[in-house]
């Protein structure tokens, strides 16, 4: 079982600080109150509930976690606009009860997620330890049913906010990809999902181009005229909105679910809590092979123009090697 996290090749955020790491986990099979309570074994704080959809564990050592049941019409209770549409009002005790039986019957297919802040790399094999406790208590990843399409996101704060490093990243990471799927064993589920769809051929091999050194304005608008959707394996639509707010909003994208920040949002690792073999190490792993292959400008290009290259027959075994390379580190 892997349980060393790798260095990152970059440990500085733009602004000289230490770069930390947040972390999503979906499951199923434990009560947010549950959940709530295996963070506070580990972080301390307070736990308070919003009702059966939402509760924090606040004041921990580094802010406040959200465990939450990860479906906006519910936590945000617009069901009930929907009902007075109808001419239903419920009073105060009918409108908790529904909100009981909803967050039971949604809980059956819609993951309870733990919502962690930013913590330093350091931090990361403590989340593991709460992940731990939890798959003791039965918590159910995305192998347990077909239904369960369960990720766990990592949010990982830039290094830079150029537009030559971040180019670097899309480039080792649409070389990657295959790779990683691979190594990942991303469950087939997941790949139907809409959640993570792959960036599209144009983009990769428009990325993958050797002359290809656009400027931060270039950069964001080639993405968002073939991604216009938070919905790809490494969501860049939180950190190109915090560096240009006003072009990300302007483009056709899910205004109202991006949350600008500084940070690299990876969506597609699946999450396999409840193996007792599965740690966080080998999703945090296969992201540290992007980074290094980012920071080793020559390889790099070779491998793009390898990539670029070979005919579309000859990516599975391309992708192969390359899984190998990754597994060596989970």
């Amino acid at each position: 079982m892997t349980t060393r996290f790798r260095d990152l090749p970059w440990q500085q955020t733009p602004d000289g600080s230490r770069r930390r790491v947040g972390v999503e986990i979906e499951m199923a099979g434990v009560a947010l109150d549950v959940m709530a309570e295996a963070v506070r074994d580990e972080f301390g704080g307070q736990i308070s509930s919003e009702g059966p959809f939402v509760t924090h564990v606040r004041d921990t050592e580094f802010g406040d976690f959200e465990v939450e049941l990860d479906a906006r019409v519910l936590k945000d209770r617009r069901y009930r606009e929907h009902l007075k549409r109808l001419g239903i009002e419920l009073d105060a005790e009918d409108s908790a009860t529904l909100d009981r039986w909803l967050a039971d019957a949604a809980g059956r297919l819609v993951p309870h997620e733990i919502v962690a802040p930013p913590v330093s790399l350091e931090v990361l094999p403590r989340i593991d330890r709460v992940r731990a406790a939890l798959q003791k208590k039965g918590a159910r990843g995305t192998e347990s049913s077909l239904l369960y399409a369960f990720g766990l996101q990592l949010n990982i704060e830039a290094h830079s906010l150029e537009a030559d490093w971040l180019t670097s990243i899309l480039k080792a990471f649409v070389l990657l990809y295959d790779a990683l799927v691979k190594a990942g064993n991303i469950d087939f589920s997941r790949q139907l999902s809409p959640y993570i769809k792959p960036f599209p051929g144009s983009y990769v091999r428009h990325v993958l181009q050797p002359g290809y050194r656009p400027d931060i304005q270039e950069l964001i608008d080639d993405y968002l005229e073939h991604n216009p959707t938070r919905n790809r394996p490494l969501d860049m639509l939180p950190l190109f909105a915090w560096i240009d707010r006003g072009r990300v909003m302007a483009a056709a994208v899910e205004r109202d679910l991006i949350k600008p920040r500084p940070a690299l949002h990876y969506r597609l690792p699946n999450c396999e809590i409840d193996d007792p073999d599965w740690t966080l190490a080998r999703p945090f792993n296969g992201w540290a092979q992007v980074e290094h292959l980012a920071a080793d400008p020559e390889r790099l290009a070779a491998a793009g123009s390898e990539y670029l290259q070979r005919p579309a027959q000859a990516l599975g075994q391309f992708a192969d090697e390359w899984a190998k390379r990754i597994r060596d580190w989970f």
